[in-house]
């Protein structure tokens, strides 16, 4: 485990073999030990052996807070709590019945994921209702012994929330502030459907800013600073991937062509900052298909409402 400061640490999930795609935080005091996103089933033998490297056995844990509940962020968290039923597991009340019972997300992440399903996420299993602390943005919770302000920061997911702690000057932001896998990379806007929302989004970029954080964490990832410059990249690589699709649409042709269009430019501009290797960790993150299917039915529906 990377320490981020006293009593925050966080590591790779090595999701599916590859470094630096999923990162879990672990906030640990004398009142408990919280994880944040603790990914999905399919990387628990991953999860276990780190924690119990660091001393720390599932049964130790006492909650899990969620940044939102996409198989790659919550997905173990069924699992987790059927070992360790005391666990509290915090999540946005826009989730939390998707939580309850998984059957409507497992059919729209299988509509996207097709065979790969189990190999990729692995078991997902409902979380009993007594279990989750709702949270609907503003709250002020107590987590591994921490005192964390939460805010709600969708666009990305409908869902979606940010934790900081005051104290470290250190916002925990889930998908929000986008995924940059590589240290010297840029930031990309992760766009999967079905919640996309731009306007949204930019608003809870303003309230990640507003946090003043010193350092942001991205589960894609891990930690960010400075945080004002990070964003302003995050905003412009947005509206290029927003423009590159509105471009896409007016294309003749297929979906499938103006999908595998748009995931070349989307190649082509993250081969202007790093090679090919540092390249591919970006579609593992966040597949450059999936992102051109939330940002079209984005603009189709604003099309179909104007």
């Amino acid at each position: 485990m990377i320490t981020l400061t006293a009593g925050m640490s966080y590591f790779d999930l090595r999701f599916q073999g590859t470094p630096r795609v999923i990162a879990t935080v672990v906030l640990h005091g004398s009142a408990g030990i919280a994880l944040i996103d603790p990914g999905p089933a399919s990387s628990l033998p991953v999860l276990r052996d780190t924690l119990k490297r660091a001393g720390i056995d599932i049964a130790d844990l006492t909650a899990l807070l969620l940044t939102h509940i996409h198989l790659d962020h919550a997905g173990a968290s069924g699992v987790l709590v059927r070992e360790n039923p005391r666990l509290k597991v915090f999540v946005h009340s826009k989730g939390a019945p998707h939580v309850i019972n998984p059957e409507k997300l497992l059919a729209s992440a299988s509509r996207l994921y097709g065979d790969a399903m189990e190999r990729l996420w692995g078991d997902v299993l409902p979380v009993p209702g007594k279990a989750l602390t709702i949270l609907q943005g503003g709250e002020q919770i107590d987590a591994g012994g921490r005192s964390l302000r939460v805010e709600y920061t969708p666009g990305h997911a409908s869902h979606h929330v940010s934790y900081f702690s005051p104290e470290a000057r250190l916002a925990f932001v889930g998908d929000t502030a986008g995924v940059k896998v590589v240290a010297q990379g840029t930031v990309w806007p992760p766009t999967p459907p079905p919640d996309i929302d731009l306007e949204a989004w930019s608003e809870s970029l303003n309230r990640i800013q507003a946090f003043g954080a010193d350092t942001i964490f991205l589960t894609h990832f891990g930690p960010v600073s400075p945080v004002t410059s990070h964003i302003g990249a995050l905003r412009e690589n947005l509206a290029t991937a927003s423009r590159l699709v509105n471009e896409s649409l007016v294309r003749s042709g297929t979906d499938e062509e103006r999908e595998a269009w748009f995931m070349s430019e989307c190649r082509r501009a993250l081969r202007r900052h790093m090679d090919e290797d540092d390249a591919q960790l970006y579609e593992s993150a966040g597949r450059f298909d999936l992102s051109w299917r939330g940002l079209a039915r984005y603009w189709r529906k604003r099309a179909d409402q104007s």
